[in-house]
């Protein structure tokens, strides 16, 4: 009881300071998605078609650098959230659109959600990562931390990034190369480049993103589109540890879709931090995803630019596959922090 009683507390206290989506997935098939806004908007997501009868351990990796009982991955594909970490690997559960792809989330351990990839709850209304997740019981809200049982209701509170701290991210595509965080007070630099990025891989999520937007944000991973929606291309931006230590990133090293960024010298790992790989970015909207206004859903429509020989600031070429070299010239990324409105 005073768990659960802890776990209200915050939540009463996140919402006092700043607003939130509240997402609300029943545990029965045939029942509605929904998202309310702050206003009390109530927003249709599609239809629970499966629900899960188990968890999934052992998880990917990265999913033990986020808190237990938070989204730790959002993606156009998939939901991951995390239940607790056991023996040094995440214990997931995951929400998926009803035609995806998605290794990291297993049979049996999904809700399966009636609605496209890339939208909805996968896009302009998903939620960011650190999310707060707890399961509603007879009534009663406590912490997610094992598998829903048939007429629960699962609840992901996420906040509404309002006149964010930070604006945008530089990246200079370099070894050695700044990361620059833009925003309110002036500009930062926030960790380096210890390898560069020059090619495209095929990343499979990225089938339901289009050029330049976020496909999926986690605490080890920032994966970004480089192909229109229905390929397949893209690149990833990942923390030094991570591809240090995961067997599954050995390519990191190898190959050339990948960018690695490390802490500043005395500053703790990146993993699971904010801002690159915490409470930051969401797949943004599309297609048919229509927010409350024109900030909303402007602001929530993920954004990457680069600059090629050091040129003008332009869209990412359109390129799908795998091309070592599809990105030899690009000398800087920029991001584009989600907002909700200004």
């Amino acid at each position: 009881m005073k768990k659960i009683l802890i776990f209200l507390l915050m939540f009463a206290s996140c919402a006092c300071a700043e607003d939130f989506i509240e997402l609300r997935v029943p545990c029965a098939e045939n029942s509605e998605v929904t998202a309310t806004l702050p206003g009390g908007e109530r927003v249709s997501l599609g239809k629970v078609i499966m629900t899960p009868s188990k968890t999934n351990w052992p998880a990917y990796t990265a999913s033990k650098w986020s808190e237990p009982s938070t989204v730790c991955a959002t993606a156009v594909n998939a939901i991951h959230i995390l239940l607790n970490v056991e023996e040094g690997r995440g214990r997931i559960i995951s929400l998926v659109p009803s035609v995806t792809i998605a290794p990291a989330a297993v049979a049996g351990a999904f809700f399966a959600i009636d609605a496209p990839a890339g939208t909805g709850i996968f896009g302009g209304f998903a939620p960011l990562t650190g999310s707060r997740v707890a399961i509603e019981h007879d009534g009663v809200e406590a912490p997610l931390s094992d598998t829903p049982k048939d007429g629960d209701i699962l609840i992901i509170r996420t906040r509404l990034p309002e006149n964010p701290k930070i604006f945008m991210l530089d990246i200079e595509n370099r070894p050695g190369g700044r990361v620059i965080a833009h925003g309110v007070g002036g500009s930062k630099v926030i960790a380096r480049v210890v390898r560069k990025v020059s090619g495209i891989g095929r990343f499979e999520g990225t089938k339901f993103q289009s050029v330049g937007r976020l496909r999926a944000s986690h605490s080890g991973v920032i994966d970004i589109s480089t192909s229109k929606r229905g390929d397949i291309g893209g690149i990833q931006i990942m923390p030094l540890k991570h591809a240090l230590i995961s067997k599954e990133m050995i390519n990191a090293w190898l190959l050339t879709q990948w960018l690695i960024v490390s802490p500043l010298p005395d500053m703790p790992d990146l993993e699971g931090r904010e801002p690159l790989f915490k409470n930051s970015f969401v797949p943004g909207t599309q297609l048919g995803d229509k927010l409350p206004d024109v900030w909303s859903q402007y602001g929530r429509k993920s954004l990457i630019l680069c600059r090629r020989d050091g040129g003008e600031w332009e869209r990412l070429p359109a390129t799908s596959g795998r091309v070592d070299d599809a990105l030899r010239d690009v000398t800087h990324l920029r991001i584009y922090f989600p907002f909700w409105k200004l």
